[in-house]
């Protein structure tokens, strides 16, 4: 398997990273991060400007006609910056949702106002009751008319708080566990029926509890057929958060060993001392561990299904193992430093362990493992 860049993922590489150095320096992001809103619109409109909200969608609507590798090369480059605005809740979740589904009039609609930066989406999947489950499902969708009405409730939804729409998860057959009978649905988040409770998450982003009670929803696709569109916008959710780690644990493993350069302990830079030395090596082979499983998760997307939930489980997994230990070596390297507000450092820990808890944590997928270790890895 080639993992070279092609000459126009290359290109994006360097437009993400112009982005990040010249426009997400530490000290703006932390203005943007205590605003209200939470992050920048003055950034997202320079996403827009950039393409960069059309890395998933086809040319016809002035999209990049991305796959993976595209939105790994964007995400990791995120990652480096710690950037706030709702890139993988509008573009890779909701957007490639929609993109999936939707018929070519709502396409028109809602990816052309995605990619001009002019709509911002929250996947509303996930219940109080199913914690990573996506297929437990309560909520419901009742058929009104022309339309649908839809009541329940839908927890942790990322950016859910300022999304203009949500693309919401609704059971219209079946039992609250079947895979079959799921169906999505735009719906306004301001519409009649939608209550919404945001709040800050400890990595600097914003979430929301949304309770739905009879609220307009218009179908996205064939009743009862959304799981298997669910399920490869979720792993290619789950590519984005694992490219993002790869990139915060970077420059945390960059600014780790900058500083124990710089600190000086009986008369020398701690860096001088074999045992800290290793500890970065250390740091820097769970690095490349999690971004060669990025990889390969990224090439596989369009696998066979059980194939690439096998590998993209396994790089969700080994993500939340390597980042968890860069995040707690850069800290204690650190030293007290690493535990201050005011230190970069502590804000690249915080997102690289709560990338761990979305869309699955350590456990949850090693779980899913279990029960795809016989899936042969020659079946791509």
């Amino acid at each position: 398997m080639d993992f070279k860049l092609s000459d126009e993922q290359r290109m994006l590489e360097e437009t993400v990273g112009r982005l990040v150095r010249d426009g997400y320096p530490f000290d703006v992001r932390e203005k943007a991060r205590t605003s209200e809103l939470g992050y920048s619109t003055d950034m997202w409109q320079q996403f827009a400007e950039l393409g960069l909200l059309g890395v998933p969608f086809a040319e016809d609507f002035g999209g990049f006609n991305g796959g993976g590798p595209e939105l790994m090369v964007v995400a990791e480059g995120f990652g480096r910056g710690l950037v706030l605005e709702p890139y993988l809740a509008t573009v890779v979740l909701g957007g490639t949702l929609i993109n999936a589904l939707a018929s070519d009039a709502q396409k028109e609609t809602l990816i052309s106002a995605i990619i001009g930066g002019e709509l911002r989406l929250a996947l509303a999947a996930y219940e109080p009751q199913g914690r990573y489950d996506h297929t437990q499902v309560a909520t419901r969708a009742d058929k009104q008319g022309d339309g649908y009405v839809i009541s329940g409730q839908k927890a942790v939804v990322l950016h859910g708080d300022s999304a203009d729409k949500l693309v919401v998860i609704a059971r219209t057959s079946g039992g609250d566990n079947d895979r079959d009978g799921l169906s999505a649905f735009v719906v306004d988040a301001g519409a009649e029926g939608v209550s919404r409770r945001g709040y800050p998450t400890i990595d600097g982003l914003h979430a929301a509890e949304i309770t739905f009670d009879k609220a307009a929803g218009e179908r996205l696709g064939e009743e009862g057929k959304a799981i298997d569109a669910l399920e490869k916008t979720l792993a290619l959710g789950i590519v984005a958060l694992c490219a993002e780690a790869t990139g915060a644990m970077e420059v945390a493993c960059d600014q780790t060993l900058a500083y124990i350069k710089e600190r000086q302990q009986f008369g020398v830079p701690i860096g001088k001392f074999q045992a800290l030395q290793h500890r970065m090596v250390e740091m820097r082979m769970e690095l490349e561990k999690a971004r060669s499983m990025t990889i390969l998760a990224a090439c596989s997307l369009e696998a066979a299904p059980a194939l690439r939930a096998k590998r993209v489980a396994a790089a969700k997994a080994l993500i939340g193992k390597s980042g968890r230990k860069v995040a707690e070596e850069a800290i204690q390297l650190h030293g007290g430093m690493g535990m201050m507000e005011e230190t970069a450092v502590s804000h690249y820990a915080k997102r690289i362990v709560m990338i761990d808890h979305q869309l699955g944590d350590l456990g949850y997928h090693m779980q899913q493992l279990e029960g795809l270790l016989d899936v042969d890895d020659d079946a791509a």
